[in-house]
């Protein structure tokens, strides 16, 4: 049985689910998310706790096994407390404000690269070289935090660039004269 999907969710108090076949609908103090999961995978809400099953043992039910557990999950994380996403700017001049609900990123072009906040995600700017990227869908929010990232990738040589916090950026040497 597949360690993952075999652990029940414990539901805090403040979750609400909805389920039907192939949908899970899960309200929270920070929003509502729904998530299409295979219809064939059994789903049971019972005393504050959900249990995902899977029908058979063939490969695919238990790869989809795991898989429904954890989107369910992190769906009840995310309406509970929510998610983000950390990124560092390195390099001279390089910066980040809040420009209203969207992101302005000056980062060594010629033009300030200006990213739209999508439903559901929030930009913070603690510092001018620090982004945070908060929301309730754990794929979305990591979904922005790359494209905020793929906007200048750190390179090898100096460092330069957007690089999630803590990521380490393998460096090079240049070449020697």
């Amino acid at each position: 049985m597949s360690r993952i999907g075999k652990q029940p969710i414990e539901l805090p108090a403040s979750v609400n689910v909805s389920l039907s076949p192939g949908r899970v609908m899960v309200n929270g103090p920070l929003g509502e998310l729904t998530q299409d999961v295979p219809a064939r995978m059994k789903i049971e809400q019972s005393d504050g706790v959900i249990t995902v099953t899977r029908p058979t043992e063939r490969g695919d039910d238990r790869a989809l096994h795991g898989l429904t557990r954890s989107l369910i999950a992190n769906m009840v994380e995310g309406v509970t407390r929510g998610f983000e996403k950390r990124l560092e700017l390195q390099g001279v001049g390089y910066r980040a404000a809040i420009q209203g609900a969207d992101l302005r990123l000056d980062v060594g072009y010629s033009h300030p690269v200006v990213i739209k906040a999508p439903q559901g995600i929030t930009f913070e700017v603690p510092t001018a070289t620090e982004v945070v990227v908060k929301g309730v869908a754990k794929q979305q929010v990591g979904q922005i935090a790359a494209e905020i990232r793929k906007v200048r990738p750190p390179e090898p040589y100096k460092g330069k660039g957007i690089r999630y916090q803590g990521e380490y950026v393998r460096r090079k040497v240049g070449k020697r004269a």
